[in-house]
């Protein structure tokens, strides 16, 4: 059966974000903080989900996040990590500063 869905899409806004939306995003957190990911989209104005705003936020417009080609040194410590912790991206993500989890995977 699986879990029930967090939110009626209908009526819900898909594809690409809009610079509008991503102000609108940085702006609550920037004055809210993060989390409460379900009722934020509401209280800040946007048409998305809870969790497209948290993925937008955690992998796009979060403060600090390195851009760029992984170093030498960053890969030589994904290849040990990974050969510890297997595939668990988000905590070998979290042991490179900056870097998300889907940039430490692909």
């Amino acid at each position: 059966m699986g879990r029930s869905p967090c939110c009626s899409k209908v009526g819900l806004k898909r594809g690409p974000w809009s610079t509008k939306e991503d102000t609108l995003l940085t702006n609550f957190i920037h004055q809210n903080g993060e989390g409460q990911w379900r009722s934020l989209p509401k209280k800040a104005g946007l048409l998305r989900c809870g969790k497209s705003c948290r993925l937008r936020w955690m992998n796009y417009l979060r403060p600090g996040i390195v851009r760029g080609n992984i170093t030498e040194d960053e890969e030589d410590l994904i290849v040990r990590l990974h050969g510890l912790l297997g595939n668990r991206w988000s905590l070998i993500a979290g042991r490179l500063p900056g870097r998300t989890d889907n940039e430490i995977k692909n």
